[in-house]
């Protein structure tokens, strides 16, 4: 170790001294070698960084572990396909005969050409490529249009394998999307219920309130029972009312992940109906907390690691 570093370590301590001397290391690395071998070295320095330790991802038995795995190991193109906020659509059709998503009212990938005098009284705004990007427009005669565009263009300029080494954005293409606006009553983002879905069967669903706001998440089972345990946000201090549409959702959700591993299935609920939100692939790049450990390990438990990934061309849904 050079004089600097060792300075370094000794003035601001070991920790902060290390990750400094990965930083510098990691630098060159993501230049000098093919990507996924970069995005190994990262993904594991960032894991150990905040949790301590390295993920098992030979012999995973933890949530993230699993996530991680896929990230780093199953480069198939369905995952890219199911991600992607535009693409996901045919996806959808094909399973369910149907598209259950909000109505699209536009897609382009010049933020310019969004027609907003034909546009409804209210919608919602997102890339195709993002995970949380998204810009809701409650009343059009409010709405700065060119603050609206401008937002759009740094979205397009983004790419989120950058921040996260997730090579499932990595290839996808940008686009705007344009959206019905889904009011369920509860503010300007609705609640929102993510169905943990295992080779078909739904085994926990985590509900996320308050989103971009004073952001609070419970789970509960497929019978609706409240399950203890935490994920990056603090729970809600109260119980959440199942949805109207529960079962419903539930249905869904099996008929879109049936046949694959592992796939989260995001909805919203209105008195009228279920909208699909999108589909997951990679829940926090593998870097939400989990508490306590059984709870992280009960998250993944039905994933089952049969074999290790194929690298398919066609995005064949064979685990």
């Amino acid at each position: 170790m050079s004089r600097l570093p060792r300075i370094r370590l000794r003035r601001r301590g070991i920790i902060t001294g290390a990750k400094r001397i990965a930083k510098m290391v990691l630098r060159p690395v993501r230049v000098a070698v093919p990507d996924s071998i970069a995005d190994v070295v990262v993904v594991m320095w960032k894991y150990k960084a905040k949790f301590g330790v390295y993920p098992n991802v030979f012999h995973p038995q933890m949530f993230n572990e699993k996530i991680i795995r896929r990230m780093l190991f199953d480069h198939r193109t369905l995952w890219t396909r199911l991600q992607d906020k535009y693409q996901l659509r045919s996806y959808v059709k094909e399973r369910l005969g149907k598209d259950i998503l909000p109505t699209l009212y536009w897609v382009t990938q010049e933020p310019t050409d969004i027609p907003f005098d034909t546009l409804p009284d209210r919608f919602m705004v997102k890339p195709t490529h993002g995970s949380g990007w998204i810009y809701p427009v409650p009343d059009k005669r409010r709405l700065d249009t060119a603050k609206l565009i401008a937002t759009c263009q740094d979205w397009m300029g983004r790419n989120c394998y950058h921040y996260n080494h997730d090579w499932i954005y990595k290839h996808m293409e940008p686009r705007i999307v344009v959206e019905e606006f889904v009011d369920d009553g509860t503010g300007v983002f609705p609640i929102d219920y993510k169905f943990l879905v295992f080779d078909g069967r739904v085994h926990v669903i985590q509900v996320d309130v308050g989103r971009f706001g004073q952001h609070r998440r419970n789970f509960y089972g497929r019978s609706w029972n409240r399950i203890t345990g935490t994920s990056e946000i603090q729970n809600l201090a109260r119980e959440v009312e199942c949805p109207r549409h529960f079962e419903e959702m539930v249905r869904y959700a099996e008929m879109l992940g049936a046949g694959l591993d592992f796939i989260r299935a995001d909805f919203y609920d209105t008195d009228e109906r279920a909208y699909l939100g999108e589909l997951t692939v990679s829940p926090g790049a593998g870097m939400d907390a989990h508490e306590p450990r059984e709870f992280a390990r009960y998250l993944g438990e039905p994933w089952e690691i049969r074999r290790r990934p194929g690298r398919s061309a066609t995005g064949s849904a064979t685990p």
